[in-house]
This record gives C-alpha cells, sequence and structure tokens, in this order.
C-alpha cells in the first residue's frame, strides 16, 4: 500500500474517533479552549496511533480536569487513563492520556494536556504545528511519512524529530535518521519550529 494513502486513512481513522468520544465538546462543557497539535494536525499521522490537544482554562482546577475525563470514561471505547500532574513545574499542566480501542482491536492514544492559560506553552505548539503545515512540501511530507513508516514498532520516538531531521538538515532515509538520532539526542521539551 502507498505511504499516503496509509496516512490518509489513518487521519480519517483519528477523525472518527476524535468524533465518536466528544472529546471535543466534553472539554468544552467544562469552559475550556481545545486546539489539536501533533500529526494529526499537521497530517503527517503514520503509524503511531495517537491525537494530540492541547486544552486551556483561565484558572486550572483538578476538579474540573477530573470532570472532563469522567465523561470521556464513560465511552465504553476507552479502555484505559493515566494522569500526571506537572502544575508545580514550568509547563504548569495536567497531562491525561487515554487509550481508545478501535472496531478492529487498535489501541489509539489521545493525549490531552490542559494547561494553564498565559502559562509558558500557551499557544506554542500550535504555532509549531502551523510552521510546519506551512513550510511542508509533497517532498517533505512523503519523506516524513516514509520515515515514521520505516520506524520499527519498538521505538518510541517524538514527531518533531523527524520533523527537525527532515525539514532543518535534509535527511531522506532510515539509516541517515538513525545516525541523526545519535547526534540530535532528545531531552526535555523540545522548542524548535521551521
Amino acid at each position: 500500500m502507498n505511504i499516503l494513502d496509509i496516512a490518509e486513512r489513518n487521519q480519517q481513522k483519528a477523525w472518527e474517533i476524535v468524533a465518536n468520544t466528544n472529546v471535543i465538546p466534553i472539554w468544552e462543557s467544562i469552559g475550556a479552549r481545545i486546539n489539536l497539535v501533533g500529526s494529526l494536525r499537521t497530517g503527517l499521522l503514520m503509524k503511531h496511533r495517537d491525537i494530540d490537544f492541547h486544552i486551556y482554562t483561565p484558572t486550572l482546577t483538578l476538579a474540573d480536569s477530573f470532570r472532563a475525563m469522567e465523561k470521556l470514561a464513560e465511552n465504553e471505547s476507552v479502555k484505559r487513563i493515566e494522569y500526571m500532574n506537572l502544575l508545580h513545574t514550568v509547563e504548569a499542566c495536567i497531562e491525561w492520556h487515554a487509550w481508545y480501542q478501535d472496531a478492529e482491536g487498535k489501541l489509539w492514544q489521545i493525549d490531552m494536556i490542559h494547561i494553564q492559560e498565559g502559562s509558558r506553552y500557551d499557544g506554542y505548539f500550535e504555532k509549531v504545528a502551523e510552521r510546519i503545515s506551512n513550510v511542508l512540501t509533497d517532498e517533505t511530507r512523503e519523506s516524513i511519512l516514509r520515515l515514521k513508516y520505516e520506524t520499527p514498532d519498538s521505538e518510541k520516538i517524538i514527531g518533531i524529530e523527524y520533523y527537525q531531521a527532515v525539514i532543518r538538515d535534509g535527511v531522506r532515509s532510515y539509516p541517515e535518521f538513525e545516525e541523526w538520532r545519535k547526534r540530535h539526542p532528545m531531552t526535555g521539551v523540545v522548542e524548535w519550529m521551521p
């Protein structure tokens, strides 16, 4: 199957999951602003089945965040939820990770980062996604998707690594990418945009 066809099919499936979970109206019901970020937003979703949202509220309370997740957990296809409290870090957020099982039995990860409005990363990753989308060419899009496709399932690689390697540094093959990763180890939050 063609790389672009796989990506398109995964994009469609991801949007079906967004609709089926009601994740957007659920967060809006607690007064949040919810923005899509990551590979679904940039059209670069490949094998790693994840859907990323950044969610903002003027005041961030555990009670509101848990209330939204309680509603999400009512969906019988949501099989597991994890929570991380990072309110007292520079990220000023609560991380939620939910695993949704699709009709074929495959698990999709939904990452929901609940962020305090006005904090350091308010809007930052939305801007990163927009900039990546704006600079992509057909050739760089296909190169990124191919690298993602060729990545062994056992490897955990964040999307920004692919984007930096291909867009900024001209990497085009998986062996080149492996070498690039050795020279550019990722630690912490990566603050890069094209």
